[in-house]
This record gives structure tokens, C-alpha cells and sequence, in this order.
């Protein structure tokens, strides 16, 4: 196993705020995000993380574990966010990334929350499959397939914009990275683990997503003694991109209560 590289942008937002990291979904990217950060950069110090191979990360050159991934992350705040444990949000892979870190890092992190994600996030048959379609076909196979499950049909009338981007991302995404990612996923299940998470937890999803379902969120707030769940109306799978504003009041409410 090799230490997979992440960036993180430089923080924006006011000064003495807490920093906020959001992390995004598989074959995606930080902008995802991209029309949220206005609307928090009043309340929190925000930096946006790329995942191996997405972004401006590097392309892994070996197999790493979600745990290493958490671990890689939980440095680089450590780097920019100092001695004060920061708050963390993220999408999908980036929802799994925040159970990790409640688990391992809660020394970093005072709070987490979890969109659309899960103590685990399908069989790792599913996963190692899906890295190895995109080794042989590419990314651009899935995107016609995600396009249905990532958005509800409104979502395409409110941000035709950000959506096409986002798809365009998907199709550039890095193969072996994606790869990789999925491999990570394939290795993903926390479920027995849930109850040695000491952190606040938010377990977020959205109304019609089909794999962050209420079902998983459920088995997050039975098994870890901190958490609590919230549904986002109207949302499938990437809230932050299909309403950002009803995505940025859940996290605001959530993480401004852990501060009192």
C-alpha cells in the first residue's frame, strides 16, 4: 500500500472562523461545491479537497485503503488548519471519508458530516467491477448511468450549467485514479465500527437518492452514539450541486450547534 496524495485549496473565508474541508463524490471534483462556498465563506474558514486522481491530485501509483485516504487527508488539515480541530462535509466517497476520519482522527476533526454515503457503500465485488470497466472502457461508460442516478430531473432545469460540468468531469477524470478509488471503496465497511466514534456525526441524504438511502443513514445514527440524520428534499445523490442552498442550511445548523 502506498500513501495516496490529496491537495486542499488554501482556505477562503473569514478569519477566526473554523476551517470547514468539503469533500466530493467519485469522478467528480471540488466543483461540486462550487455555487455552496459563497454561501458558507461567512461562516467558516472553507478549503476544498481533491481525492487521488481527481483535480489537481496526483494519479496513484498502487492500491490504498480508505483508512490511508482518511489518514492523508487528516495531515494535510493538520498542515493548514493548526491546532483546532476543523469540521469536515463530504459527498458519497467523500461521505465515507467522513465516517473515517470521526473514527480515527477525531483529534482533528469536532464534528463530521456525511452526504449521501454510508457505513458502506455496496459489495466489494461491485466495486472492484466497476474499477475494472473503467480500466478497460474509461470513465466516459458511466456517464450516461450516473447522469440517472446522481440527479433528479429538475436538478438538469435549476443548474443545466454546473450539472454539465460535472458530468464533463466525470468523463476527465483519471481512469487509474477512479480506479483506485473504487479499489479503496471495495474495502470500505465500517458498520461494526460505528460505535468507537466519539465526534458529532451528521448523516444527510437525499430524498431520492438510491444509494445513500435512509436505510444507510439509520444504521450510521443506531451505531454511532453522536449521530444524528437529516433528510435534503428534493436531491438525489450530489445535494451540494442540486441545491446548494438547502444543503448549506442542514451543515450550517448542524455544525453551528456543535459550536455552542
Amino acid at each position: 500500500m502506498t500513501a495516496p496524495e490529496i491537495t486542499l485549496t488554501e482556505p477562503v473565508g473569514a478569519e477566526g472562523r473554523p476551517l470547514l474541508v468539503l469533500g466530493h463524490s467519485l469522478g467528480t471534483g471540488p466543483l461540486l461545491w462550487e455555487n455552496a462556498v459563497p454561501l458558507l465563506v461567512g461562516d467558516f474558514r472553507v478549503s476544498l479537497l481533491s481525492l487521488p486522481g481527481h483535480g489537481t491530485a496526483p494519479v496513484p501509483d498502487g492500491p490504498f485503503t480508505m483508512a490511508e485516504l482518511a489518514e492523508s487527508v487528516a495531515g494535510a488539515v493538520r498542515g493548514i488548519g493548526g491546532c483546532a480541530p476543523a469540521y469536515y462535509a463530504g459527498v458519497s466517497i467523500g461521505g465515507a471519508l467522513a465516517l473515517h476520519r470521526a473514527l480515527d482522527h477525531g483529534d482533528v476533526f469536532a464534528a463530521v458530516a456525511s452526504l449521501a454515503a454510508g457505513a458502506e457503500l455496496g459489495t466489494s465485488e461491485h466495486w472492484l467491477t466497476r474499477a475494472e470497466t473503467v480500466r478497460r472502457q474509461s470513465t466516459s461508460v458511466l456517464i450516461g448511468p450516473s447522469a440517472q442516478s446522481w440527479f433528479v430531473p429538475e436538478s438538469f432545469e435549476r443548474e443545466p450549467v454546473l450539472i454539465g460540468r460535472i458530468l464533463h468531469a466525470l468523463r476527465d477524470t483519471d481512469d487509474e485514479g477512479y480506479a483506485r478509488c473504487a479499489e479503496a471503496l471495495a474495502g470500505y465497511d465500517l458498520r461494526g465500527r460505528l460505535g468507537e466514534i466519539r465526534i458529532p456525526v451528521l448523516a444527510a441524504w437525499g430524498e431520492h437518492d438510491t444509494v445513500g438511502t435512509e436505510a444507510r443513514q439509520d444504521q450510521i445514527v443506531a451505531g454511532a452514539p453522536r449521530a444524528r440524520k437529516v433528510r435534503i428534499d428534493g436531491v438525489a445523490h450530489q445535494p451540494p450541486a442540486e441545491r446548494p442552498g438547502a444543503t448549506l442550511a442542514v451543515l450550517r445548523e448542524f455544525f453551528t450547534d456543535i459550536q455552542k
